[in-house]
């Protein structure tokens, strides 16, 4: 049997940056072995299957190669810019039902895709030298005024905050370090960022997650979804940018993303975080299964 795929990179700055997702349309008739077949032969760490669904606009299923995984950020970003793209939908609110539960997607007129994260939760704070060790740098390479915090909008990260931004792309971790420090802290990984930035943006980011077989992530909307929640506790946001703030990732992998964040706030307080972007490159695989 023959199935058409679609390549999708989202979060895209440039047709080369961005992170790599499947797209798999009309897939009701596909068997659980059947995705997880085609998810092997494509590669990407997430493909997303669509199908119809009784409780949202559209059922979709998450697979990395290996396993399927409740939900996956910039998979849901690729699915509805392939879904807008190929005319399937137009821009307005969408509801996605996933194993993670029922969420909103937001499809804007500039072709942008947002969807809803959970309120943030902070967590405790980390000594910095446990993690300057992990990442071969001195604690004075690291931001003397803001902590080393572990925050989730619906993923638990470890939040860095670097110097400047030649630290941060010069950084060489000890990946084995990284990874028992992330399971000691029950965290996916690393989110480290810089205020000094390249072009228009509130933070210049890498995300290192060899926990969960990454060693590194070109663009990560969960960790930028938490970063944004950070920033906005410690008064790094100007009030009047809650709903247009930007990051820069990827760029260390020559893969140049962009991640825009959305926070929703009243009386000092984060109600609603939407994570998202634009993708571009979309391309179209046949896959024999």
């Amino acid at each position: 049997m023959k199935v058409k795929a679609y390549k999708i990179n989202s979060f895209a700055k440039s047709v080369e940056g961005g992170n790599p997702a499947g797209v798999v349309v009309n897939a009701d008739s596909l068997s659980e072995n059947d995705m997880k077949k085609i998810a092997g032969i494509l590669g990407l760490s997430e493909t997303a299957f669509v199908m119809k669904s009784d409780l949202a606009d559209f059922k979709v299923r998450f697979f990395t190669p290996t396993e399927e995984v409740d939900l996956c950020g910039h998979a849901t970003i690729g699915t509805f810019s392939t879904l807008l793209s190929e005319g399937y939908i137009k821009p307005g609110n969408y509801t996605q039902e996933t194993k993670a539960g029922v969420l909103n997607v937001e499809v804007k007129e500039d072709l942008s895709i947002m969807m809803n994260q959970t309120p943030p939760n902070f967590y405790e704070v980390i000594d910095k030298s446990e993690i300057a060790d992990s990442l071969n740098i001195s604690i004075d390479e690291m931001h003397e005024k803001l902590p080393v915090q572990i925050v989730s909008t619906g993923l638990r990260d470890i939040l860095i905050p670097i110097k400047n931004i030649d630290v941060l792309n010069s950084i060489n971790p000890d990946f084995n370090k990284v990874t028992q420090i992330s399971r000691k802290y029950n965290t996916i990984g690393y989110h480290i960022f810089s205020l000094d930035v390249l072009y228009s943006a509130n933070a210049h980011c890498r995300n290192l997650a060899p926990l969960c077989g990454i060693p590194e992530e070109s663009a990560t909307g969960t960790s930028n979804g938490a970063l944004a929640c950070y920033l906005f506790k410690y008064n790094k946001i100007n009030s009047a940018n809650f709903e247009d703030i930007v990051f820069e990732q990827g760029y260390s992998m020559k893969k140049p993303s962009e991640i825009l964040v959305s926070l929703n706030v009243e009386e000092n307080e984060v109600l609603e975080v939407k994570v998202g972007g634009k993708s571009l490159n979309l391309s179209t695989i046949e896959v024999e299964i």
